[in-house]
């Protein structure tokens, strides 16, 4: 049977921060899981990274594992601390900034029909 989730061990209790790591001046990024229906990325920014606003066809669900992030939706800001989670509607133009060094594990989750 193929693995859905890919890139970490399975059948393991993984520290998730510790499975992506921080690099000067750059955000990182390990793929875990993606197909029509969700994506699974974890992100790692350095401190004053950013991804510029844009738009997704599915709802973005947000989770922090380390530091702090600004997360701006539809021109309103929000910081994110660790262990908070936010939702960024489909559709809607959003951006994250790193506030400070921070992790995020980002759930998109899409439309059937898109």
């Amino acid at each position: 049977m193929e693995k859905l989730i890919k890139n970490i061990e399975h059948c393991v209790a993984l520290p998730l921060a510790e499975q992506v790591q921080y690099q000067t001046g750059q955000i990182t990024s390990k793929t875990l899981a993606q197909n029509s229906r969700h994506s699974l990325t974890l992100f790692a920014f350095e401190k004053g990274e950013e991804i510029s606003s844009h738009e997704s066809q599915g709802d973005a669900f947000v989770l922090a594992l380390d530091g702090v992030g600004k997360i701006t939706i539809d021109e309103e800001e929000y910081l994110l601390h660790t262990g908070e989670a936010i939702v960024m509607p489909a559709t809607i133009p959003h951006a994250v900034y790193a506030e400070e060094r921070f992790k995020m594990l980002l759930i998109v989750s899409f439309p059937e029909n898109r």
